[in-house]
């Protein structure tokens, strides 16, 4: 019989030949990764190039990742000279400031010039402005005033995602003379999927994708098979609302046009779910009072980071505690309020971070829309009262065979419902107080959430005890 080399416990299905294959075809092994830090550990560089060589881009990408930073940086100079541009765009953002670190300023303009304009944009507003400034000395001034314009639109607008290179023609030309042009020198993206018709003042008129040019006669004039309901994006528009016009509208490239209604780029959905990923993510961190996807950062940078938010939490748990203290005689008095009050807090966080999630969503993917207010109040707040009518059922039953008291039983049903329909309240019009306001709902809602649900409970739970009890 032949060694597999792997161990097949009871009731466990010896991997598939498909599974085997599978692992060699994407990403990188674990032997890899043994392979380049025993190679970094003896001073081998000369052989990392071959070890990473067959990777594509987004592979290596992870590797670097996926290694500690001492190697990282051995694994970047040994392959410095042949790095390809396409890496830099994959990698995290902590990890790529190691990478400009490490690089010389012609090194780095090497790299900006090779990748398309959306991506280039993305690692330069990253420089500080020094590094920005050497990096423009080194590169060519038509690339230069293309990249100085791109960083002048807002942060996180449509002016900052398009990529600048543009298939346009004019609406005289037939399919024959298109075919041709993109099979000419002329310089054109990599990869696109539309042809944009403009007029002679450079304004789009519509788009032809691609598979129509290609199954349409020679002769027949672009303008009788372009769609001419097509949507350009305003170069200032969010990248969020950009998103959800791609979403919305299954979008797969869009033309962005400033104010006169000139074509000045496109926006490809590649980007799109770029967009939607860092969106996704940043929402993520900010519910949980993170700044930034820290995970690659430096220790002291992510104590940094984490320490402001966690002071905020320390001042709202203060109140929650002062508002213990005002029943401190009830408590010394009853010990089962203090065994008993966790529970209510507890159950009223968790009922609102349902509904603070759900909320948020539907704020970021504009389905929550002011006509929808009002109603999705009404539901959270009795979808929080119906919770708190079963689970108070269940804990006063609870509470009451547990200290033998039909009284404690009913304190903490009722400031169970009254808790949990708080925080089926709290849940959504705190978010939506933010979005109304112009701020992000995903900031600090959850501590403003926690605080609520924390000091109505205790107050509730305590101040009925404090009255019926002694």
């Amino acid at each position: 019989m032949t060694d597999t080399g792997h161990d097949i416990g009871p009731g466990e299905a010896p991997p598939s030949e498909a599974e085997n294959d599978l692992e060699g075809l994407y990403g990188f092994s674990d032997d890899l990764v043994a392979d380049i830090n025993l190679a970094a550990q003896e001073g081998r560089r000369e052989d990392i190039p071959a070890l990473v060589a067959d990777l594509h881009a987004a592979d290596l990408a992870d590797l670097l990742e996926h290694l500690g930073s001492t190697v990282r940086g051995i694994v970047i100079e040994a392959i410095r000279d042949q790095l390809d541009a396409e890496v830099v765009s994959h990698l995290d953002e902590t990890v790529r400031d190691e990478l400009i670190a490490i690089l010389e300023p012609h090194e780095i303009a090497a790299v900006v010039t090779e990748l398309e304009t959306d991506d280039a944009i993305d690692l330069i507003e990253d420089l500080d402005e020094a590094d920005q400034k050497e990096l423009f000395d080194a590169i060519p001034d038509s690339e230069r005033l293309l990249y100085e314009e791109a960083l002048a639109w807002p942060e996180d607008s449509a002016g900052r995602l398009m990529r600048r290179e543009v298939v346009a023609i004019p609406a005289i030309w037939t399919v024959g003379e298109t075919i041709d042009y993109m099979r000419s020198d002329a310089e054109m993206p990599d990869d696109f999927f539309d042809v944009i018709i403009v007029d002679p003042m450079h304004k789009p008129l519509g788009m032809v994708p691609l598979s129509r040019v290609l199954r349409t006669e020679r002769p027949v004039p672009v303008t009788e098979i372009m769609d001419e309901d097509f949507r350009p994006i305003p170069v200032t528009m969010d990248q969020e609302d950009v998103a959800f016009l791609f979403r919305q509208y299954g979008l797969v490239e869009a033309p962005v046009i400033e104010e006169s209604g000139r074509l000045v780029g496109v926006i490809t959905v590649d980007d799109v779910v770029d967009v939607i990923e860092e969106e996704h993510e940043e929402d993520m961190m900010r519910l949980a009072g993170v700044s930034e996807d820290d995970y690659y950062s430096a220790v002291i940078a992510t104590t940094r980071s984490r320490a402001s938010w966690l002071m905020v939490n320390l001042l709202t748990a203060i109140l929650a505690s002062l508002v213990i203290a005002l029943f401190d005689a009830a408590i010394e008095q009853v010990v089962a309020l203090a065994i008993l009050m966790p529970i209510v807090a507890s159950m009223g966080g968790n009922a609102g971070t349902q509904t603070l999630t759900v909320t948020v969503r539907a704020l970021a993917t504009k389905e929550l829309t002011a006509s929808r207010v009002l109603r999705t109040v009404a539901k959270e707040s009795l979808v929080g009262f119906i919770n708190g009518v079963i689970f108070a059922v269940v804990m006063g039953i609870i509470a009451w065979l547990w200290f033998a008291s039909p009284v404690i039983g009913g304190v903490l049903a009722a400031a169970m419902v009254i808790n949990l329909l708080i925080a089926g309240l709290a849940g959504t019009l705190i978010p939506i107080g933010f979005d109304r306001w112009g701020a992000d709902p995903a900031v600090a809602s959850t501590v403003f959430l926690t605080t609520i649900t924390d000091v109505v409970g205790f107050f509730c739970f305590l101040g009925l005890g404090a009255w019926l009890l002694l």
